[in-house]
């Protein structure tokens, strides 16, 4: 499996931002049997689990820090994932990774990273103040 995410750039405070993430090369499984997340790693800092779907349910979990303000959401269609970010702050600064992982289903998104099997190279989100 591969995934490629997208949709990173230089935004100010307030703005906010669309990340996808296509995923191909799925195997004997549909987009919808993969658990699916979103994690970001800030400079000098852990990577940190954001927001993410568990597979067939997708019940759906987001970080506290950004409850309210970003939305995961799915085209199975199309195997993508989406996270569409709103009131951006200079914290949110960070790589962002998409992820699948063929654990679950759970009644919440997956937030342990050694869960996840397949990650994407990572989109550069930048928040100016």
């Amino acid at each position: 499996v591969q995934l490629q995410a997208s949709g990173g750039g230089l935004v100010q405070t307030g703005g906010s931002l669309r990340l996808s993430c296509e995923a191909s090369g799925l195997t004997f499984r549909t987009f919808s049997d993969y658990g699916v997340g979103w994690f970001r790693q800030a400079p000098g800092k852990e990577r940190e689990f954001v927001a993410g779907m568990s597979r067939s349910t997708r019940a759906f979990s987001y970080a506290d820090s950004v409850k309210g303000r970003f939305t995961i959401s799915t085209d199975a269609g199309k195997n993508t994932v989406t996270l569409q970010m709103s009131r951006l702050s200079p914290e949110d600064t960070a790589v962002y990774y998409c992820a699948a992982t063929a654990r679950g289903p759970y009644n919440g998104a997956i937030k342990r990273i050694l869960d996840y099997q397949h990650w994407g190279q990572g989109t550069l989100v930048t928040v100016s103040s």
